[in-house]
């Protein structure tokens, strides 16, 4: 078992506390306050609340209660896997919190500024076209450093939506100010933009809207499950894999989304060495999403992934640090084997196991549209064994693909190809969906701040 430290997250306004009481041999833990999560009570004495609630009610006659759901027991770490493994293909069947296990997924819910959080909540309810998820992320919300914190930038919002079509129609007739000369087209054409052209998401930037510059992207909640189940664009399932704030939270995104987490340790722990800091791990996850992203090489931060992990990096361990001790393979070698630069925060060391057969389950275990990629580079070296797609073990073909030397370079190749399209494509659209003029001051600002 992994477990490295119980480091205490305050949720004390605007951070979490930078001091960390001593690591244990068992998980990276650090549990943070998580507030008013779907799934959580908040009262641990459920019939006061009932008893305040009859109160305050007029008087009526009795009704009998309808009986509560039996909510699913706790999973251990050990069960984890597991539960993911065996129900990933039927994540649709899941409509409420009561069936997921208890406390699943309470590690995605990462603490920000309560002003600013409760005023995004409130923001929400601006819109009156349905909203069923969505999240805040990037400097505006969590910092990046002194040079992205000097001025404050537009806060980025991303909207899971059930139907884009009418989500447009609606949000048109309420908020036309939004959107740019596509508007005049209606929303089918509105919607054809966002669905049939780069990763699925329609952007709204410099959206001024309760004294707050945002910027919302809308995406169909059903392309942002396929994306992290089987990351066919990591474009969403890249942005999850690095801290957000998720302001309103659904069930089956909740459930796939702990699978895209664990997915994004064992790509990985594929790339990195035998033995890495704790700090390794992270930026090796947070840069997942940007290799290959044209971006990278022309208006963005080439620090940009040191400056995330470096200035969130109790927040990555809050996401990882339980989800580890999922993983067999690895284990802690140092619970303070260095610290976070210019702070106390100790950083662990770990080691990985190398073992083909081990190994080789991580890759069996990638998602399945980038696993295809990752075999495809290694189709005509191997002889590929196909199985009846309702084995959990890994293949022979897994295990040489795992012991090739060639692994780390063929990962990486995998994940360029599978970022460098959908990035290049949703950033081209920008010009349709933001308007030209909106277009050059979003790109002007973006090199100015990659300069700084």
């Amino acid at each position: 078992m992994l477990r490295i430290n119980s480091v205490q997250l305050s949720s004390a306004r605007n951070a979490l506390a930078l001091a960390s009481r001593g690591l244990s041999t068992s998980s990276l833990s650090s549990p943070s306050t998580i507030e008013n999560i779907p799934g959580k009570s908040n009262n641990s004495n459920p019939k006061i609340r009932l008893e305040l609630r009859v109160k305050s009610a007029p008087q009526s006659t009795p009704k009998a209660e309808t009986p509560k759901p039996q909510r699913k027991p706790k999973l251990s770490l050990q069960e984890l896997n597991s539960y993911l493994e065996h129900n990933i293909g039927s994540y649709n069947h899941i409509s409420s919190f009561s069936d997921l296990p208890l406390e699943f997924g309470y590690n995605q819910h990462i603490s920000i500024d309560n002003e600013i959080r409760e005023r995004l909540r409130a923001l929400l309810w601006k819109f009156n076209a349905p909203i069923k998820y969505a999240f805040t992320y990037g400097s505006g919300v969590f910092s990046q450093g002194k040079a992205s914190d000097a001025k404050k930038p537009q806060i980025d919002l991303i909207f899971g939506v059930s139907y884009t079509e009418h989500w447009h129609s609606l949000n048109m007739k309420q908020h036309p100010e939004h959107y740019s000369f596509l508007k005049h087209f209606g929303s089918g054409a509105v919607s054809f933009v966002q669905e049939k052209l780069g990763a699925g998401l329609y952007f709204n930037p410099y959206v001024e809207m309760d004294g707050l510059k945002i910027k919302y992207g809308v995406v169909n909640i059903d392309t942002m499950l396929t994306d992290l189940h089987k990351w066919d664009t990591l474009y969403l399932a890249g942005r999850l894999h690095k801290p957000v704030k998720i302001l309103r939270d659904e069930p089956r995104v909740r459930f796939v989304n702990q699978a895209n987490l664990i997915s994004a340790l064992r790509t990985a722990l594929l790339i990195l060495p035998e033995e890495f800091s704790e700090l390794d791990l992270y930026k090796t996850v947070a840069g997942i999403s940007y290799m290959g992203d044209p971006r990278m090489t022309f208006g963005e931060n080439p620090n940009k992934v040191n400056n995330i992990v470096n200035n969130q990096f109790l927040n990555f361990r809050n996401l990882y640090s339980s989800l580890l001790d999922v993983l067999p393979n690895v284990t802690l070698v140092h619970s303070s084997a260095s610290k976070l630069p210019g702070t106390e925060i100790p950083i662990a060391s770990l080691r990985q196991d190398m073992d083909p057969i081990k190994r080789g389950n991580m890759v069996f275990r990638l998602p399945e549209e980038f696993r295809k990629k990752v075999y495809n580079r290694f189709q005509g070296k191997y002889e590929r064994v196909e199985t009846d797609g309702t084995s959990l073990q890994s293949t022979l073909f897994d295990q040489q693909i795992a012991a090739d030397p060639t692994l780390t370079a063929n990962v990486s190749q995998a994940i360029r190809s599978t970022v460098a399209w959908p990035s290049l494509t949703q950033s081209a659209k920008g010009i349709l969906t933001a308007g030209i003029g909106r277009s050059i001051r979003y790109a002007g600002e973006k090199i100015k701040k990659s300069r700084m």
